[in-house]
C-alpha cells in the first residue's frame, strides 16, 4: 500500500472575517490522482495556495512525507504547481522555456539537455520542440506549462483549472494525456475543477467541497453510488446523470434526423 505523502491536519483559514475553510483534514497518498471539485468560493484554490506556501492557514498544520511544511517556504518544500494561465515566455521556444527553470540550479548543460528532452518525450512534444508558444494550440502550450513543472522533478504537483480556457475537445484530450504522463512517472497530482464530468475521468479520489467544509472524499464510485449528503447528490450525481441525459437526447435526435 503505498505510504502518506500529504497530511492535513485541522487546517482554518479567514481573509478578513470570511472563512474560506473551516477545521479541514485529509490525507493523500504517494502516487494518487486527487481532484478537489466543489462550486466557486468553496475554498479549493485556498487549499492549493496553502500546500504550494503562497497563503499560511490561521490554523492547523501540513505535513509532507512525515515532516511538517506549514511554515516551510515555497522553494523548500518540491511541490509544483500548474496555473490556467500557461505563463510561457513568449520569446522562447518549447525547450527554451522547459529549460528555464533548470538554469538557476546550477547543473551542467549535458544533465539540463537530457532531462528536457526526457520530459518533452514524455509529454509527447518532441516535434514541436523549437516552436514558440504563439505556434502551438492551446492543448499544446497547457503541456509546455506542465513539462515546465514536471522537469524540476517535484514529489507533488499542483493543478488550478488548467483546462478551463480550452474547447471541450481539447479538454478530452488533454485530460487523457494528464492520465498517462501521471502514470508513467507516478507521480501525485492534486487538480482543482468545478468541472464533475473532468473530475470522475482523471481522479482516484474527489474531495467534494462546499461552505468552507469537506462534504466527501472519496472514489468516484462511492461518490456517485453512495452520496454523503444532498448536496454531493445534487452537485455531483444530478449533474452527471443530466449531462448523460443530454448526451443520450442528443444521440436519439440525430437518430430521428
Amino acid at each position: 500500500m503505498a505510504d502518506t505523502i500529504l497530511k492535513i491536519e485541522n487546517i482554518s483559514k479567514k481573509y478578513g472575517k470570511r472563512l474560506v475553510l473551516e477545521d479541514i483534514s485529509f490525507e493523500v497518498k504517494e502516487g494518487e490522482f486527487i481532484s478537489l471539485l466543489g462550486p466557486s468560493g468553496c475554498g479549493k484554490t485556498t487549499i492549493l495556495r496553502l500546500l504550494i506556501g503562497i497563503e499560511k492557514p490561521n490554523s492547523g498544520r501540513i505535513y509532507k512525507l512525515g515532516e511538517e511544511i506549514t511554515d516551510l517556504a515555497p522553494k523548500k518544500r518540491n511541490i509544483g504547481i500548474v496555473f490556467q494561465n500557461y505563463s510561457l515566455f513568449p520569446n522562447m521556444n518549447v525547450y527554451q522555456n522547459i529549460a528555464y527553470a533548470l538554469k538557476s540550479r546550477k547543473m551542467s548543460n549535458e544533465e539540463i539537455d537530457k532531462r528536457v528532452n526526457d520530459i518533452i518525450d514524455v509529454v509527447d512534444l518532441s516535434e514541436h520542440i523549437y516552436k514558440k508558444p504563439r505556434n502551438l494550440s492551446g492543448g499544446q502550450q497547457q503541456r509546455v506549462a506542465i513539462a515546465r513543472t514536471l522537469v524540476l522533478n517535484p514529489d507533488i504537483i499542483l493543478f488550478d483549472e488548467p483546462m478551463s480556457a480550452l474547447d471541450a475537445d481539447i479538454k478530452v484530450v488533454l485530460r487523457n494525456q494528464l492520465k498517462d504522463i501521471q502514470k508513467k512517472l507516478n507521480i501525485t497530482m492534486i487538480y482543482v475543477t468545478h468541472d464533475q464530468e473532468e473530475a470522475f475521468a482523471l481522479s482516484d479520489r474527489i474531495m467534494v467541497l462546499n461552505d468552507s467544509k469537506i462534504m466527501q472524499y472519496d472514489t468516484p464510485y462511492n461518490l456517485y453510488h453512495n452520496p454523503s449528503n444532498e448536496f454531493v447528490k445534487k452537485f455531483v450525481v444530478n449533474h452527471l446523470d443530466l449531462k448523460v441525459k443530454s448526451i443520450e437526447d442528443n444521440i436519439n435526435d440525430k437518430k430521428g434526423a
